[in-house]
């Protein structure tokens, strides 16, 4: 389920599932108003079809999708790998050192390049969801809070990951812009920074 937040200048007049957004964007847009809706998970704006009864405007909802499309192939192709498991065969490009080291770990090069795979993946998660939760407050920012005071600053301190700075800058903004500025930035700050 898509999780969304609506604001009509700097008011938040809305936060839940699309559909929900999408009745409350619909009756803000008929008053008059403009809407931005920002999709919660990173802060992308949401465009949707106003135009018509809120029948017409909630079955022109994107559709969520419950499984991914398969790629379109050609005909599936057999090879190296275990494709019922998900594996598949691909050209690694190695120095004949680092094949040697590989060749002497406990499982083959296989294993040994899973495990090194899998830490890394573990070890740049932090660093990731820094970055993205960071970068999801600064598309929301710059679309709601680009006018408002300390702007500048408050940006500044998101990205400079001065957790306190950050919040002075946007002490005195509208309650729900700060709020979601916060919201959105949060999970970076949680991760060893700031708090």
């Amino acid at each position: 389920m898509t999780l969304c937040t609506a604001f009509d200048g700097h008011t938040m007049i809305a936060a839940g599932p699309l559909a929900q957004i999408a009745a409350a964007a619909k009756a803000a847009h008929d008053a008059g108003r403009t809407v931005l809706v920002f999709r919660d998970e990173d802060a992308r704006p949401i465009d949707l079809d106003l135009r018509g009864d809120l029948q017409a405007v909630l079955a022109r909802l994107p559709q969520e999708q419950t499984q991914p499309e398969p790629e379109k192939r050609g005909p599936e192709k057999r090879g190296p790998g275990r494709p019922k498991l998900g594996v598949t065969a691909r050209e690694v490009t190695l120095l004949p050192r680092h094949w040697d080291w590989l060749a002497s770990q406990p499982g083959g090069a296989s294993v040994a390049l899973r495990k090194l795979v899998e830490a890394a993946l573990r070890e740049a998660e932090g660093p990731d969801r820094m970055r993205r939760s960071r970068e999801a407050a600064y598309r929301f920012m710059t679309a709601v809070a680009g006018d408002l005071p300390d702007y500048e600053e408050a940006v500044r301190m998101l990205f400079a990951g001065d957790w306190t700075a950050f919040d002075a800058r946007t002490e005195n903004w509208p309650v729900g812009v700060r709020a979601y500025a916060r919201r959105l930035a949060e999970p970076g700050w949680r991760n060893g920074q700031g708090r």
